[in-house]
């Protein structure tokens, strides 16, 4: 069964109240540290957070049914605690760490193994493996219910009254995923080159015929994907220069094409082999299956784009095969054309916490607003007053944000009329506006500290990674706040003694 943490202290542990993390040092793991000592010393927050670790238990199992996941958490072998998967969870998210690096850390970095509970004569040390299995036991309700609680408490630091507004600001930026740049050759070559590998291993398995050359197909395949690549569209006045270059490239499309359906009708052949003549059961060929619809959608936009001259429609386009979710995105930045990835939508505080976020799976600011508001509120009752860029306006957004708001900051696209030209240029309303912009910099310190680029696969992965980075940033927070408390006290002790 697991535990939230071990109750007993070992011989030459230290207690995690009575660890000593050095606030002059400007690295961002002692800032982490002291927000995770803060949760642990404070008696109500410990309480409170460590009641929802307790849920954090494996969701899977070989049976797969929710009763044996029930039985399966107090049987078996003890798992990693739940106190050091939120301690190794979040420092990977803020540092925007692998794996590899949390291992080393959790294996070496003295004081963050004080703060895992590891005692001066505990050599135990973390598998790779082990933490990539427990750090995705977390889910985002988990995290935001954790992340909740930490806000409160880090309004407690502040001295700030449970009754005292709370003012917001709302924006999105994009999360990129962990994508290459997409083109419709390329996501072929991914097609041929995870159907090849599939093959061999069946082939491996049951001696599948026509794969013997597997490697010298490939490479002929990459090669003819290498020379689409070189071709360049002519740059010439001359117009016969330029129908003959558009010639070429339009050729070899079409090699490349008819090279991919060769192998495309290969791979279907033995995945025929492997049902009727091997049985195998096509649940463990679901993923050659999957590839092989990838493949011939990509031949027929390379047909039609190519050799045909059609504009493919963008909501027939796939970005990436390992991570479907993923969207282009355009928002108008400079320098930055386009984004591979998902928005996700903040409401930060003028304190600096994140108060909650969104993942916007196929959704614009402007159909998010109100829900947003919505969301906060149920967390934070006092929230009351809220600030947005134009990309949140709409009517039914100026209208519906004024019912659940004491105080709106939503600038009108387009021309202003006479009212809300009165409206915005009042001293309130362009107060909040300036304000407002500090938003960025909340943006870029969650992109700072892991949320650049996500680091985890699947639509699953993306949600969680989001929420933990959020999480960690508020613990962070908290972090800082406690680091200026004893800056301070040090500061006044030094002052007595001179």
């Amino acid at each position: 069964m697991r535990n939230v943490i071990s109750s007993q202290l070992e011989i030459g542990q230290v207690d995690i109240a009575n660890i000593v993390i050095d606030v002059t040092s400007r690295d961002d793991i002692p800032l982490i540290l002291l927000g995770l000592q803060h949760i642990y010393t404070t008696g109500p927050l410990k309480e409170a957070v460590f009641k929802i670790l307790q849920e954090v238990i494996p969701r899977k199992n070989k049976k797969g049914s929710d009763e044996t996941a029930a039985v399966s958490s107090n049987k078996g072998r003890p798992g990693m605690e739940q106190w050091r998967i939120l301690v190794l969870g979040t420092l990977r998210v803020a540092l925007g760490a692998d794996f590899d690096r949390i291992q080393e850390l959790a294996n070496e970095h003295r004081t963050l193994r004080m703060m895992l509970g590891h005692g001066t004569f505990d050599d135990k040390n973390y598998r790779l493996q082990t933490l990539r299995d427990n750090l995705k036991l977390f889910t985002p309700e988990i995290m935001d219910r954790i992340n909740t609680e930490v806000i409160r408490s880090g309004y407690q630091l502040l001295n700030l009254e449970s009754t005292a507004s709370i003012q917001g600001r709302c924006d999105s930026f994009v999360l990129k995923t962990d994508v290459h740049f997409p083109t419709d050759i390329n996501l072929l070559y991914d097609v041929m080159r995870v159907l090849f590998r599939q093959c061999v291993y069946w082939c491996q398995e049951h001696d599948l015929p026509d794969w013997r050359q597997h490697k010298h197909n490939l490479t002929e395949f990459k090669r003819q994907y290498r020379r689409i690549q070189k071709l360049r569209h002519s740059t010439s006045k001359d117009e016969k220069k330029k129908r003959a270059q558009a010639d070429l490239i339009c050729n070899a499309h079409q090699v490349y094409i008819d090279l991919a359906q060769k192998y495309l009708n290969r791979v279907t052949q033995s995945y025929a082999l492997l049902i009727s003549t091997y049985k195998v059961p096509e649940v463990l060929l679901l993923k050659m299956q999957t590839f092989l619809q990838h493949g011939d959608r990509q031949v027929d936009q390379i047909r039609r784009r190519v050799i045909e001259g059609e504009t493919i429609p963008h909501d027939e386009k796939v970005f990436s095969l390992f991570q479907p979710h993923t969207e282009w995105i355009s928002k108008g930045k400079a320098g930055v054309p386009v984004e591979l990835g998902i928005r996700v939508c903040i409401v930060e505080d003028y304190h600096g916490f994140i108060l909650h976020h969104k993942v916007m799976q196929k959704e614009t600011d402007d159909k998010i607003a109100i829900g947003m508001v919505e969301a906060t509120q149920a967390k934070f009752p006092a929230f009351n007053a809220c600030s947005f860029d134009k990309g949140f306006h709409s009517k039914s957004n100026q209208s519906g944000l004024k019912e659940i708001l004491d105080e709106v900051t939503l600038p009108k696209k387009g021309k202003l009329s006479v009212k809300d030209k009165e409206r915005e240029y009042a001293d309130q309303f362009k107060q909040a506006k300036k304000k407002h912009s500090a938003v960025e910099s909340a943006i870029n310190a969650l992109q700072v500290h892991g949320l650049s680029q996500c680091r985890d696969h699947g639509i699953d992965g993306f949600e969680r990674y989001t929420a933990l980075a959020v999480l960690s940033r508020n613990i962070q927070k908290v972090g800082a706040i406690k680091r200026d408390m004893e800056r301070q006290r040090l500061a006044k002790e030094k002052k007595k003694a001179a």
